[in-house]
């Protein structure tokens, strides 16, 4: 009689219909495998790789599983049942756990798993994971605010009448530098952040982004000269260039998985709903003397409950398990501290026994991924392995995002809704509150349906749309001048293609692609690619525009975006449902 193995695979998994029921349960189902005496043993085995734990029972001289008069050797078998009758269920957490008999042949060839790998969906309160989203998503709201803020303010610092100051008549290079200004202090701030990524920690990098926005806002709002004024800006573009690199990562690794989409995408809603926040204040502001001092100060105590509620938070618990792994300290303490904080963040009780599990899992994986590899890795390992590849997608994404011409369509809103007759469109705050509007309510929708339908989809549908647009502006500029609900209903198609499309998802798949070891660093390296090719885009328009002529520059811009269409289809994969682990090992090896 061959030997046959009786393979127990525990998956870690939902199971909302069953309980935790006794592990006495285990012996009466299995009691057929043993004649008069015990002839199995049990022996439980860790797995030490990123996979369910298994547990392994071996039976020998098994004759019958099903009947007592069959006597045919059964391969395989399988069956459900719930064991561990201590462990308390937790935030509504179970494990399902899959029998199953393999028949072990005389060569010694390996058995395989015969259930395959599932994805673990983690039961949460919504509650709990407000906070840890609310305060570092304020860093993209004030992002956005800068933007919105900043239109408006240029038209008061250089009004004779309004500015409030003996320095009002810019040169065009002054005004430039004033406009710019916090996108070079992002520009510099991500290559700062760079080396010193993984020794700063999310939280603290987004302390420090608080503390440069407040630092910033108040400098710019009270700058008695332009010199003044400048140094403020450029404050406050470090602290954009923080916070937009700190923020994704926070609010990744702290999340659940099966709604990190949702969320990451929420951020970009911050984003848009900071445009619109400075839009208002501008349009409010825009009669008074020294206007332009509030339209920049408002940031200032958003900021401040900013840093006040990331000193509130725990530090990310993936960022404590990474330092663990490269060696900066005790294992046992990071481990400690990462326990704390997941149950923290999850609104769990201290040293909390799912807390601990999830922690254990975590670090194993790690210790695996990283058992042959040097603990600190370099400062150039971003571009290497599975590193580059996450690269090649994350940064490819972000850099389409720009030169798709996003700042171009924006630049001609206002014309092209004069050309349509609409009588706001005299009013440039009044114009920019209406396409942020629209914005919004696009963001929401691709919010909604980033964890439903998923990030390709979302992007292929996105891009095809932004390119079809382009298309549009270009034919209206060229020969359909007499059609202005064309142009029209081509720049809405644009801010709306791009709202559900490249505007969230493109920083989606920045903060979930890169694998743990560098993900800081990477993710630095993405803003920086970012806000470069904005800078290129912004600063090539005006002679473009010159050289080309409106009509073929959209054109150019709608030949890009098919090449960008042709990216996502070729190279970006799908990540939805899958924790950042599996991303890791699934996706980028």
């Amino acid at each position: 009689m061959k030997k046959t193995k009786l393979l127990l695979v525990i998956h870690k998994e939902q199971d909302k219909k069953a309980g935790i029921n006794g592990l006495n349960t285990l012996v009466p189902r299995m009691a057929f495998c043993a004649p008069t005496q015990s002839l199995f043993n049990l022996k439980l085995s860790h797995s030490h790789r990123s996979k369910p734990s298994q547990a392994l029972i071996s039976c020998t001289n098994l004759r019958t599983l099903t009947h007592p008069s069959s006597s045919t050797n059964i391969t395989r078998f399988k069956a459900s049942f719930s064991i561990f009758p201590k462990l308390p269920v937790l935030s509504g957490r179970r494990r399902k756990f899959n029998v199953g008999v393999q028949k072990e042949y005389a060569s010694g060839e390996e058995n395989e798993s015969l259930v395959p790998d599932a994805t673990s969906e983690e039961n949460f309160s919504w509650y709990s994971v407000i906070l840890p989203f609310l305060f570092p998503a304020l860093g993209g709201l004030l992002f956005g605010f800068d933007i919105g803020a900043t239109s408006s303010a240029t038209l008061s610092l250089q009004s004779p009448e309004l500015s409030g100051t003996t320095w009002f008549n810019l040169s065009a290079i002054q005004l430039g530098l004033v406009v710019s200004g916090s996108l070079y202090g992002a520009l510099l701030g991500s290559i700062l952040v760079y080396p010193i990524t993984d020794f700063l920690g999310r939280r603290r990098e987004l302390i420090i982004a608080a503390m440069l926005y407040v630092l910033g806002g108040l400098t710019t709002a009270n700058a008695p000269g332009l010199g003044v004024l400048l140094v403020g800006r450029l404050l406050y573009g470090l602290g954009i260039g923080l916070a937009m690199h700190g923020a994704p990562l926070y609010i990744a690794e702290t999340c659940p998985s099966q709604i990190r989409g949702t969320l990451v995408s929420l951020k970009e809603l911050f984003i848009v709903l900071g445009i619109l926040l400075g839009y208002f204040v501008g349009s409010f502001q825009i009669d008074v003397v020294g206007g332009w001092r509030y339209m920049f100060g408002v940031s200032a105590p958003v900021a401040l409950l900013m840093g006040l509620g990331m000193w509130s938070l725990p530090p990310s618990p993936r960022w404590l398990l990474l330092r663990a792994v490269q060696g900066k300290g005790s294992l046992q303490d990071y481990k400690e501290k990462a326990v704390l904080a997941l149950s923290r963040l999850r609104g769990r009780p201290p040293s909390d026994k799912l807390s601990e599990r999830q922690i254990e899992d975590t670090i194993v994986s790690l210790k695996t991924a990283y058992a042959d590899e040097e603990s600190g890795g370099s400062i150039l390992e971003v571009f290497q392995g599975p590193s580059l590849k996450a690269f090649i997608i994350g940064g490819g994404l972000v850099l389409f995002q720009q030169i798709t011409g996003q700042p171009s369509v924006l630049y001609y809103a206002g014309p092209i809704l004069q050309t349509a007759g609409f009588s706001a469109a005299s009013d440039a705050t009044r114009v920019s509150v209406v396409i942020g509007v629209f914005k919004l309510l696009m963001t929401w929708i691709a919010i909604l349906k980033v964890d439903d339908l998923g990030r390709r989809p979302l992007l292929i549908g996105g891009v095809s749309g932004i390119a079809i647009s382009l298309i549009l502006l270009s034919a209206y500029y060229k020969f359909l001048g007499g059609f202005p609900l064309v142009a029209v209903a081509a720049l809405l198609l644009y801010v709306g293609c791009y709202q559900i499309s490249f505007g969230p998802i493109s920083w989606l798949m920045v903060s979930e692609i890169f694998p743990l070891r560098t993900r800081g660093r990477g993710i630095s390296l993405a803003v920086l690619t970012n806000f470069g090719s904005n800078a290129i885009v912004t600063f090539a328009f005006s002679p473009l525009k010159e050289w080309l002529g409106a009509e073929n520059l959209f054109l150019l811009f709608g030949a890009i975006a098919l090449l960008s269409l042709l990216f996502v289809i070729l190279v970006v994969p799908e990540t939805k449902g899958l924790s950042l682990e599996e991303i890791e090992s699934k996706v980028l090896k």
